[in-house]
């Protein structure tokens, strides 16, 4: 049933899987409609391996990513993904939606387009980019960002410098500016967080008494109630700090940071002392030549594959899309012909979203597709058109072709 969670649909799946190679068995064929989430990277894990064992089963018939008919306009984009799966190795057809019309009507019209071979579990046909390994040369480099576990740990300006910042020696390396997906893809909120990673219960007592006592009425009752011991008894340190990346991002003075799930793949740098969201996905480099490769249309075009998609947004999986990438091994006459572009379109961007108001990253990317797409700047919409004008989209489609080439 689509509207139960991933974890028990893929539960099914698991369990009808092994019902069709049983011996004996009756069943022929089975099919399911879930979420689109089906091409997640722990979802795959389920299907992977039923269709690589030694009685293994085939994908018959797949539709990755289909709407929901019958929906309301103002209803949330939810997309559904249609597997069929019979025993033994088969080809199957792989159905993509290329049309949809009239969604919220009795009459949705539908255009498909078919594809012969076999299926993988990523409802693809063709290479099978699930089996990209992760590489030596990416360990500890990229990570999601901190997970509180307790929404006392944000906190706004003015409570910072209530608890001391600005007059406590020491407490600016533990209160910090914070970011989530929506600060990057829309405006930032002007947040902080309190992060005391490294520092036991004592320390922050002694040193920072009213953010220990902060923390300890904000963060512990909701620590307490937690049947995670590490969360219960670390009550004023993350959920998750990222332990593993902090001596990555350590000594730089930025690093580049790209929203988990957004509709458009947009990498920037963020200087060293924000702290990012567990939506946010951060990689422990400032070299603009890395910026320039993972926001170039080969990485873009790989994440697309090897990432999931909740509903209508691709998802950047750490293990999937960075891991196994390989940045090319170019000399420095190369990089720096990538930097200038890379850090020049870095800079454009926050210019423009600090000159206006009324811009933010998607608003940008979304005219960038629409001129992508062949509409003249002339023939936007007047919304479209200040946008277009006040963004520099023109200048930034130029930038980001030069980054591709």
């Amino acid at each position: 049933h689509m509207n139960e969670s991933a974890d028990f649909v893929m539960y099914w799946w698991d369990r009808a899987a092994e019902l069709l190679t049983r011996k004996g068995t009756v069943l022929r064929r089975f099919g399911f409609v879930t979420t689109n989430s089906i091409t997640q990277v722990f979802q795959r894990r389920v299907m992977e391996p039923h269709l690589n064992a030694k009685k293994p089963i085939s994908l018959v018939l797949a539709i990755a990513d289909h709407p929901w008919t019958k929906a309301s306009r103002d209803a949330a984009a939810v997309r559904i993904a249609m597997t069929v799966a019979e025993a033994g190795q088969h080809d199957g057809i792989l159905r993509e939606v290329v049309s949809e019309v009239g969604l919220d009507t009795d009459t949705p019209a539908l255009i498909f387009t078919d594809r012969s071979g076999r299926i993988n579990s990523d409802l693809s046909v063709g290479v099978d980019v699930t089996q990209a390994v992760g590489l030596r040369a990416n360990d500890d480099l990229c990570t999601a960002g901190v997970k509180l576990h307790g929404s006392g740990f944000i906190i706004s300006p003015v409570q910072a410098q209530g608890l001391g910042l600005g007059s406590i020696a020491g407490l600016d390396q533990h209160i910090r500016h914070y970011r989530n997906g929506r600060d990057l893809t829309a405006r930032p909120r002007g947040l902080m967080v309190i992060d005391l990673f490294g520092l036991d219960a004592e320390e922050v007592r002694r040193r920072f008494p009213a953010v220990y006592q902060h923390v300890q009425v904000t963060v512990k009752p909701e620590r307490d109630t937690n049947n995670r011991e590490t969360y219960k008894n670390n009550w004023w340190i993350f959920g998750e700090p990222r332990r593993e990346i902090r001596p990555a991002l350590k000594n730089l003075p930025r690093y580049i940071a790209t929203v988990e799930t957004a509709k458009h793949r947009i990498f920037q740098f963020l200087d060293a002392s924000i702290l990012p969201d567990n939506m946010l996905v951060a990689i422990a480099t400032d070299d603009a030549s890395h910026l320039g490769i993972l926001s170039s249309r080969i990485h873009t075009t790989w994440a697309l594959f090897a990432g999931g998609t909740l509903e209508d947004r691709p998802r950047y999986s750490k293990s999937r899309c960075f891991d196994p990438f390989p940045f090319p091994a170019a000399d420095e006459v190369q990089k720096q012909a990538i930097r200038a572009p890379a850090e020049e379109l870095d800079a454009l961007r926050k210019t423009v979203l600090d000159a206006h108001e009324h811009l933010t990253l998607t608003k940008l990317y979304n005219v960038l597709e629409e001129v992508k797409a062949g509409t003249a700047p002339a023939d936007l919409s007047p919304v479209s058109r200040r946008i277009y004008d006040d963004g520099l989209v023109g200048v930034l489609a130029e930038l980001h072709d030069r980054i591709d080439r």
